[in-house]
């Protein structure tokens, strides 16, 4: 055979194995698996979830869960707040002042299929709402890549808390956590899965003994990322990071394509059943809101955080 027919046929398989990791593939789900009923806590009814809109990435459906389609999607850069009467804490930093610059610790071919559109830093909402950030008792991050943490710049002095795996990576040289690292040294604080398996996950720990916010391992995206189980008198909520990017991830359960597996997971056989788990999770809790950290039409039922108004 001649080295021309070779390369055809290379190409043309190389391009049919391409297109079929875009194709639709929801991941199996055992049906016949039991899952628990979550616990209701009791909810100081001064607690309160909201949200802050940092920035945007566009791009489109396909790029984020197998059987998506062409399109549009908006990619929101979000932080959740969980105001509670034992401190406020925020889930992940969004975008900071910095963001542009921030943008070159991005994959190369991730800058060039989505567009990057600042917002409103935390830092200057915070300023709007008349809250200093040493008041904040903490960022918590789901995990630490970079548009996860390119807000703890201008953040300097808080707390983040983080798990022991999750920091490991992040001081590990990693070429994902990046960005994390050219921040320095920040108020790294370190907690342990010191409490019991929770939502059939294998520990938990809980933020304010009283189960209103309880953090779960959930590594795979990264090695420490983690979920955010948190009940307020508006709702129950999973955050969940980038175990999912948009909702139809949980909905069907669709795991990202190829292409998008190779550039950001750590462990895609672990978000596999992270998926699935939490899949079922919901249908068994079916008033409990997953919320994938940049699924913008799902942040955007939250109220805007510290002003009790419509986020949008």
């Amino acid at each position: 055979m001649r080295v021309s027919t070779l390369v055809v046929l290379g190409l043309g398989a190389g391009v049919a194995a391409l297109i079929w990791s875009f194709a639709p593939q929801t991941l199996p789900v055992d049906d016949e698996a039991v899952y628990p009923l979550l616990e209701r806590a009791q909810v100081p009814p001064q607690m309160r979830v909201g949200v802050l809109h940092t920035g945007r990435m566009d791009s489109k459906a396909v790029f984020a869960y197998r059987g998506g389609g062409l399109e549009d999607r908006v990619f929101g850069m979000d932080v959740v707040v969980v105001e509670h009467p034992a401190g406020t804490l925020l889930f992940d930093a969004g975008f900071g002042r910095n963001v542009q610059a921030h943008a070159h610790t991005i994959p190369y071919l991730m800058r060039t299929l989505s567009s990057i559109t600042p917002e409103v830093p935390v830092i200057e909402q915070l300023q709007r709402a008349h809250i200093a950030p040493e008041q904040l008792a903490g960022v918590v991050l789901t995990h630490a890549h970079w548009d996860h943490v390119s807000g703890l710049e201008d953040l300097r002095g808080v707390p983040v808390w983080v798990t022991q795996a999750e920091l490991d990576f992040i001081r590990s040289g990693h070429p994902a956590a990046r960005l994390a690292r050219e921040l320095g040294e920040l108020d790294y604080r370190v907690y342990a899965f010191d409490g019991p398996p929770y939502a059939g996950f294998d520990a938990s720990h809980d933020v304010f003994g009283d189960g209103t916010v309880v953090l779960v391992p959930a590594g795979g995206h990264t090695p420490g990322s983690v979920i955010a189980f948190v009940q307020a008198p508006q709702g129950r909520y999973a955050l969940v990071g980038d175990l999912a990017w948009q909702r139809e991830g949980i909905d069907r359960p669709a795991e990202r394509p190829w292409l998008s597996r190779l550039l950001v997971d750590h462990d895609a056989r672990a978000v596999r059943a992270a998926l699935t788990h939490l899949h079922r999770l919901q249908q068994a809790n079916p008033d409990l809101v997953i919320l994938p950290a940049h699924d913008r039409r799902l942040m955007q039922t939250l109220p805007a955080a510290f002003t009790g108004a419509p986020a949008h």
